[in-house]
């Protein structure tokens, strides 16, 4: 009898362990998908504009429409970087599919040289697909010395495709906006999501007909 027990026993454990396993592997899994969905889900925005993400080029646009529309420009510091960061202009008219160039200024006003990074986002969000960056400061690591301040140019177009799109093809006005936040050990000391969030939120009321 206790030999029939302890096969039971024997059965229960190993049982038991092959659960732990499966639950350790799935925890794992979930752990790695976490960590990959933070690139997937940006590399998915670059590609598609969502959530307001603008998009790379590599040459300027062939086609300029009889058409303006206004870009608004906006600059946020987070998580207590102590610099001065603005747009040198607060906005630009310019043809649809015209190739402007403007600029940001940012200056440390620490008494000790401090890194940042900048993440940025288009609204109204739809429209960061046809907002098309040939050149840009953001997701670059900037150092910036004691009082030390840095113009960090933008150069951009709108798409011309985006007069067909349905929902945009009354947009008079785009706000492009960045933030800047402070670097440690390579790293952005606060969340880009969160604080874009809160951008995408505060121009909401952004008009799309006029």
């Amino acid at each position: 009898m206790s030999e029939g027990r302890n096969t039971i026993s024997d059965k229960a454990a190993r049982s038991n362990r092959r659960v732990a396993v499966v639950c350790l592997g799935f925890f794992a899994g979930m752990v790695g998908m976490a960590y990959a969905a933070v690139p997937l889900y940006e590399m998915f925005c670059r590609v598609t504009g969502y959530g307001g993400t603008t998009q790379r080029v590599e040459q300027y646009s062939q086609t300029v429409l009889d058409r303006e529309i206004k870009v608004r420009f906006d600059a946020n510091i987070a998580g207590g970087l102590a610099w001065e960061f603005k747009p040198v202009q607060r906005d630009v008219t310019l043809k649809i599919g015209e190739t402007t160039q403007v600029s940001y200024k940012a200056q440390n006003t620490f008494s000790k040289p401090t890194s940042g990074r900048a993440s940025f986002n288009v609204t109204p969000q739809m429209a960061g697909a046809y907002f098309m960056k040939v050149e840009c400061f953001c997701f670059t690591d900037t150092e910036l010395a004691p009082g030390e301040a840095m113009d960090m140019p933008v150069v951009f177009y709108v798409d011309p495709e985006i007069v067909n799109v349905p929902e945009l093809k009354n947009i008079s006005t785009i706000t492009l906006s960045y933030t800047f936040f402070p670097i440690s050990d390579g790293k952005p000391l606060e969340s880009a999501a969160t604080i874009q969030g809160e951008n995408n939120k505060m121009h909401a009321d952004t008009e799309l007909g006029g």
